[in-house]
């Protein structure tokens, strides 16, 4: 079990396919949640993709073994956390992802342990079916935006299980010094950090739209942090318009390598998008709109789905029509020809990034859970 310091005693089951050190925003939000938690935590999830296949225990995280099919890892991820909760009897399970909510549900109804289920965005998208069926029957949802929120509720979701409760950041080492004049000759650099894998995140767009942006900042570059299947094609995309000489793939990189990027970028952008369908899906929230903001970039992005409780519109960055790439292209030029409304926005997503911290999203965490708890009981 992870047990911090002077923890009471509630006992968490924790299951999810998604966790460390696998990397996305889902895991970094669940491991940063039991971190920071005042509560006693037991992961299951799903092991490394290299490594033993077989299920390991190790540190309080119990994870089953891969097989190379992704529904067949999910069905054993899901009975051995059935076994895991009849062995251990939880307090509370907290599902963090939808796809573990069948043995939620299930440890719900055989040992009255109550669910709490949390919700994201594209999954309820790609499983309306069994995201209704769990949303309706938790005890209660987390949602990470004002936009999870509405999904849950066109779900069925009982609006009084549904809590809002934003993700976090980590908070800076050491405070940053103020952004410095360009040095002459130096590039205009637009950053986005994102693993190269949804098509919602408008990599697409951003190369329809560097072209306008170079027509009024000749000199700009875009850099994009982070890897994934979707790589070739964008390059592809890249070449094919002449562009390759001012984007940067720089690849998947360590978080000191991504802070080096963003220390010396200019802009952030990531204009996600909704996909087609009724519930749409797309960003959840963003949380890499914050870490953007700690480094006081201000911030490109769409004003649908997660990213309108992530940046604030003409605060903390700019929101525009995610699927106009010309929008993008006049948002992104316009900040780097205006330094002073950069200074003005960078500054601002800095102070909102210190006020959302994962230690206070935590705290509302175990709130919840403490009532939940406490409402079974009486």
């Amino acid at each position: 079990m992870i047990d911090p310091p002077s923890t009471p005693s509630m006992r968490i089951l924790l299951p999810t396919p998604d966790y460390p050190p696998m990397p996305g925003g889902i895991q970094l939000l669940l491991e940063r949640l039991v971190r920071h938690s005042r509560f006693s935590y037991e992961i299951v999830t799903l092991g490394a993709l290299a490594g033993p296949n077989r299920a390991s225990t190790s540190n309080g995280v119990m994870r089953a073994p891969r097989f190379g099919g992704h529904r067949s890892e999910v069905g054993v991820l899901n009975m051995l956390t059935l076994g895991r909760a009849i062995l251990r009897r939880p307090d509370v399970v907290l599902s963090g992802h939808i796809v573990t909510g069948p043995a939620a549900l299930a440890v719900q109804a055989l040992l009255g342990a109550p669910v709490i289920q949390y919700l994201y965005g594209d999954e309820l998208r790609d499983r309306p079916g069994l995201s209704r069926l769990v949303a309706q029957r938790a005890k209660a949802s987390v949602a990470i935006s004002s936009h999870t929120r509405r999904l849950a509720l066109a779900l069925g979701a009982p609006a009084d299980s549904i809590h809002l409760i934003l993700p976090g950041v980590d908070p800076p080492v050491a405070p940053p010094p103020e952004p410095a004049p360009r040095e002459t000759g130096a590039a205009p650099t637009i950053i986005t950090v994102a693993r190269l894998e949804d098509r919602y995140k408008g990599f697409d767009v951003m190369i329809q739209a560097l072209p306008l942006i170079r027509a009024r900042v000749p000199h700009a570059r875009w850099v994009v942090v982070g890897d994934g299947s979707l790589r070739d094609e964008l390059q592809a995309m890249v070449n094919s318009r002449g562009l390759a000489e001012c984007v940067t793939f720089a690849g998947a990189l360590s978080d000191e390598g991504r802070d080096g990027w963003l220390d010396r970028a200019d802009v952030f952008v990531m204009p996600s998008r909704l996909m087609p369908g009724s519930l749409g899906g797309g960003e959840g929230f963003g949380i890499v709109y914050l870490e953007a903001g700690i480094h006081r970039l201000p911030c490109v992005a769409g004003n649908v789905g997660g990213s309108v409780d992530a940046v604030i519109d003409g605060e903390t960055g700019l929101l525009v029509d995610p699927t106009d790439h010309v929008a993008v292209a006049n948002a992104l030029a316009d900040l780097l020809l205006d330094p002073p409304l950069r200074l003005r926005l960078g500054r601002a997503g800095r102070a909102r990034a210190e006020q959302l911290s994962w230690t206070h999203m935590a705290e509302e965490i175990d709130a919840l859970i403490e009532r939940i708890v406490g409402a079974g009981k009486r």
